[in-house]
């Protein structure tokens, strides 16, 4: 049997020895050995608790309120379609929410590595609300461009204000855990949006009172558009890549094996498998060849190992130690 050992603390080298697994090569007996550091399952979860979650909720909704009775009453279809954006943008924080605390539970016998791609799937999943709403704006800045019609300017601006300083709050309450969590990025994405566009209609509604220039909304609308798209794809991009098990885009793992292979009774290195469970969490698995020895006496290579991975930021190592080569090579197949 296999423990996993999940350490939360990503700075803590401790770790444990599993002696009691052995793989079988014909009549001779290999030995492995599991260690495990965990990294960064929570840190905190990126910096980011439900208070400050909800806050930015409890903005989004506000805003919603005073977008439609503003657009209602001064006869602008652009306030009440970014009411609707905001409104989106509210459910899309809670689904980033309700992820963090599942990703927080604990590993159980169905979920062996826990539920940590839970972020992973909400930022897929807001991700995919941006490109819908992109396509939204898309449309709605064809309509009003070919059919614009006059609207009350200063309730624009006025109305426009609000949403303007109420999204930048929530902006900086996220921005911090938007450097460490795609989930929560794709959330502060959101908010970014939404304050491009509070701006957008306040110049729009400025232009509007001033000039009646209602072709600038639906230019405005449109960039904003294509600034969603570009980066909903870098996010949809990167999850995606850990959800099929990718190895971390900023690891150059040839190195790292080679200084594996550099260490003393270190024969070869075969069946590498590298990836993420999330942005974190970096796992690492591989069979490696050392001469015919009792377990206790290939401790000290195992350690070794360990903490040359663990330098590099991958924080859960499997080992399968082999003094004869198997059959699986897998794609990596390194020999002194």
């Amino acid at each position: 049997m296999i423990n996993e050992h999940d350490h939360p603390n990503d700075h803590d080298p401790a770790y444990k020895n599993d002696q009691n697994a052995h793989h079988n090569h014909g009549h001779e007996n290999d030995h492995n050995t599991h260690h495990g550091h965990e990294h960064g399952l929570t840190q905190d979860v990126s910096g980011i608790k439900g208070g400050r979650l909800i806050i930015v909720v409890v903005l989004n909704f506000v805003i919603t309120i005073a977008q439609i009775v503003g657009g209602l009453y001064a006869g602008s279809l652009s306030l009440i379609s970014d009411a609707l954006h905001n409104f989106s943008d509210g459910i899309a924080i809670i689904i980033s929410y309700l992820a963090i605390r599942i990703a927080e539970r604990e590993n159980d016998e169905r979920r062996s590595f826990g539920y940590k791609r839970a972020t992973i799937l909400a930022a897929v999943l807001n991700a995919f609300f941006l490109i819908a709403i992109s396509a939204f704006l898309f449309k709605e800045a064809y309509l009003k461009f070919m059919d614009p019609k006059p609207i009350n300017g200063g309730v624009v601006i006025f109305v426009g204000l609000i949403g303007l300083v109420a999204n930048f709050v929530g902006m900086l309450l996220l921005q911090q855990g938007a450097k460490g969590s795609l989930n929560i990025r794709a959330s502060y994405l959101h908010l970014l949006t939404d304050t491009m566009s509070s701006v957008a209609v306040v110049i729009g509604g400025v232009l509007i009172y001033y000039f009646s220039a209602y072709w600038v909304d639906p230019i405005l609308t449109v960039a904003i558009g294509l600034y969603i798209l570009k980066e909903s794809y870098g996010i949809v991009k990167k999850a995606f890549h850990i959800l099929m098990q990718g190895a971390p885009e900023e690891l150059n793992l040839a190195p790292i094996l080679e200084d594996i292979l550099a260490i003393q009774g270190v024969l070869g290195v075969h069946h590498v498998h590298v990836w993420s469970m999330d942005e974190h969490s970096v796992y690492f698995e591989a069979h490696v060849m050392i001469s015919d020895m009792l377990i206790s006496e290939a401790g000290p290579i195992h350690d070794a190992i360990e903490n040359k991975l663990y330098e590099n930021g991958i924080g859960h190592v499997t080992i399968q130690f082999e003094y004869e080569g198997c059959g699986d090579q897998a794609i990596i197949n390194l020999h002194r």
